[in-house]
């Protein structure tokens, strides 16, 4: 049976499922927050603000970006290796963006199916108890694949600082500086990565909106509750 179907089939039932367990939701949360925290200091790393007036240790400036720029990704590391860990001993909302049957003939379709619906070529949405499709096919191949990819070339930049013999430097320093060539190509990559990462976002915000308003199951607000609510329920007619 696929998502779609079992999805309905819930909601012949009940009017909300509930998907998201609460380490789900924190983890989405604090990823939001520490990936704005990030973005900003980073886009300060790379176009560093201009020099400032008067005794450097009066304001420390630059001190204080990189340190929330290496706290933020400690916290993002970190939060991605609990999350990596909750996929496997959540529910299976929770692996999901993980692990999916790309073998399976109606993902495709059901895949296809969701580009039209986001292009305006068709007029009714699928019931999804998790993700869609096509959600999960971008967040698995865009988003956590560029998560790993950000986290491993920012930490392989922040173990140039802390000097050989560190942790940094053996896990990654050691390397991926000379997988890419020099520590300047790592820059370059690492920027351009962050980029894609505010562009996912800005869609990822995008289609959170609209799916809340025109989709046929809520979005955000499940998110922040766990639970999906079905819109058109009352439509659908009740067990007796």
């Amino acid at each position: 049976m696929s998502s779609s179907e079992n999805a309905a089939q819930l909601a012949r039932s009940e009017p909300s499922v509930f998907v998201y367990e609460w380490p789900v939701r924190l983890w989405h949360w604090i990823n939001a927050l520490g990936i704005t925290v990030l973005a900003i200091t980073g886009y300060f790393i790379g176009s560093p603000p201009p020099t400032l007036s008067g005794e450097p240790s009066d304001h420390y400036l630059f001190g204080y970006i990189r340190f929330a720029h290496f706290a933020a990704g400690y916290i993002i590391g970190v939060g991605f290796l609990f999350r990596l860990y909750w996929s496997f001993v959540g529910n299976k909302n929770a692996r999901e963006i993980f692990l999916h049957n790309i073998l399976r003939p109606t993902y495709w379709k059901e895949l296809w199916h969701e580009v039209k619906w986001y292009l305006f070529l068709v007029d009714e949405p699928k019931q999804y108890d998790g993700h869609n499709p096509l959600a999960i096919f971008v967040m698995h191949w865009f988003f956590v694949w560029g998560i790993v990819f950000m986290i491993v070339t920012g930490f392989a930049l922040y173990g140039e600082g802390t000097g050989a013999g560190s942790w940094a430097h053996t896990l990654f320093s050691s390397w991926v500086i000379p997988l890419f060539g020099q520590s300047m190509d790592v820059h370059t990559w690492h920027h351009f990565g962050m980029w894609l990462i505010i562009v996912f976002v800005m869609i990822h915000v995008y289609v959170a909106i609209r799916e809340d308003i025109m989709s046929k199951q809520s979005i955000i607000s499940s998110m922040i509750s766990g639970w999906r609510n079905f819109k058109d329920y009352d439509s659908i007619p009740k067990k007796k």
